[in-house]
C-alpha cells in the first residue's frame, strides 16, 4: 500500500504490486548479519514484484520505499510483548 501511494503521488506508471513472503526458523549462528548468535531466529524472505512501465531508478526507489512502510519497520524493530490474562 505504501509503495502504491508513493507511486501514485509521483504519477509513476505502477500498475500493481505483488508481495511474496516465506517464513522459517534458522539457527542464529548461521546468520552472519544478525546480532543474536544463540538459539533460533525467525527469517522472513520477502520478494516484491512491481508491475508497470517503470525505469530502473523508479524501481529502485519503490523498493527503498517498501523498506520504510509501517509493517516492515515493525517487523524489523525490537518487539516487546507483554501479555496478561484478563
Amino acid at each position: 500500500m505504501t509503495v502504491a501511494l508513493y507511486a501514485r503521488r509521483k504519477q509513476w506508471p505502477l500498475k500493481s504490486v505483488t508481495v511474496r513472503l516465506s517464513h522459517r526458523r534458522v539457527h542464529a549462528v548461521d546468520c552472519d548479519a544478525c546480532d543474536t548468535k544463540v538459539g533460533m531466529l525467525d527469517r522472513i524472505e520477502l520478494e516484491i514484484e512491481l508491475h508497470g512501465s517503470l525505469d530502473g531508478d523508479q524501481r529502485a526507489r519503490l523498493f527503498e520505499i517498501a523498506g520504510k512502510c509501517p509493517m516492515h519497520r515493525t517487523l524489523t524493530s525490537e518487539i516487546d510483548i507483554r501479555s496478561r490474562l484478563a
